[in-house]
């Protein structure tokens, strides 16, 4: 075990910490904090007063302010940054899992921020990365990830705590797909697979685009057994991974991560995904999943999916993809920076020699 640190993590307040059903940053902020305080560093977590942590707490939101809409985001961001920067002398570390914004008060301080760049929602936020590439500690949660302007100290993939999945050796006869209904998950696409399959398909997750649900899922529901169950909780969301034949993610962009499919692995059940992105980092073609380029390709790897051992799932993320060796991971990156802090600290101390 590292020595114990001091470690402020600033979580996402969009939602509470751990998210009551969708909330994935919020989910890996609330993974890291409660491996590190098990391992017995003192950890402050900068979230919404109704998070729930074993470490130290510090509210500014009341809650998330995608879950109550009179709250103004911008004035809550502003005030949860703020406070965890005040408080930065207290810490060896801050980890910053929240996006680019803390960025901007990285120099104010002395104690070094490693941000966890969650992906880029456009290539307009990159110059802030690139304006604290010289000072910042950047991890990629995968390497299909990496800008190539930007310097990272680690590609550290997301891990997720294996008690709260179960492994189910045998499926209930459905396709699901889980995920935001939006065209970039392709919700759209899942339908077809399923109808041209003949299979029923669970769709699970919250309604992101009102007008693409309207359009592209509604009407199909209620039809060749395509069901839609709106958000779900952990113990649902478990239940339904674990009964389907395979979850379908066939998204149409290069997505950083997919916490959806390395949960689908830990219940055993395989994944279909579009070759996109990180996709080839998480899925082990022809052996937990399939990579494919095209709707026809996904409708034959459904039909062949049943030849995947589903316990390869489970011992692939038992291997890659644990909390555990996450919090390793960081746990180390930690203790490394704050060494190399506490190394220049004295070296530029008076009356030292350099």
């Amino acid at each position: 075990m590292s020595p114990a640190l001091r470690i402020g993590v600033i979580a996402s307040i969009a939602h509470r910490t751990p998210p009551r059903d969708y909330g994935p940053w919020e989910q890996v902020a609330s993974t890291l904090a409660e491996g590190l305080v098990a391992r017995g560093h003192d950890v402050t977590l900068f979230a919404t007063a109704d998070s729930v942590t074993a470490g130290r707490l510090h509210a500014e939101a009341p809650t998330g302010y995608e879950e109550d809409r009179t709250l103004d985001a911008k004035v809550y961001e502003g005030l949860h940054i703020a406070a965890a920067f005040e408080r930065a002398h207290e810490f060896d570390i801050i980890s910053n899992q929240f996006d680019f914004l803390p960025l901007t008060f990285s120099r104010l301080v002395e104690t070094p921020v490693v941000t966890t760049i969650h992906g880029f929602s456009s290539e307009r936020i990159v110059p802030v990365f690139q304006s604290y590439n010289d000072i910042g500690h950047f991890v990629s949660i995968s390497d299909s990830d990496r800008h190539p302007s930007l310097t990272y100290d680690a590609t550290i993939h997301h891990g997720i705590t294996l008690a709260e999945f179960t492994f189910q050796p045998q499926h209930l006869g459905y396709l699901l797909f889980l995920g935001r209904i939006h065209p970039h998950k392709g919700a759209h696409l899942a339908i077809e697979v399923a109808q041209r399959a003949g299979l029923p398909l669970i769709l699970a997750g919250i309604i992101q685009d009102e007008a693409y649900f309207r359009e592209k899922v509604e009407p199909h529901l209620d039809k060749q057994g395509i069901e839609y169950v709106g958000s779900v909780a952990p113990a649902q969301r478990d239940q339904l991974l674990g009964g389907a034949i395979a979850l379908l993610h066939l998204i149409s962009f290069a997505e950083p991560f997919g916490l959806s499919v390395v949960e689908a692995l830990a219940t055993g059940t395989p994944v279909i995904a579009n070759n996109l992105g990180s996709m080839p980092e998480l899925i082990r073609d022809g052996r937990t999943g399939h990579l494919v380029d095209t709707i026809d390709q996904a409708v034959e790897a459904v039909r062949n999916v049943g030849r995947l051992d589903r316990r390869d799932c489970r011992a692939d993320v038992e291997k890659r993809f644990t909390a555990d060796r996450m919090v390793d991971d960081y746990e180390r990156l930690f203790a490394a920076i704050a060494g190399e802090g506490s190394a220049a600290s004295r070296l530029s101390s008076p009356g030292r020699s350099t």
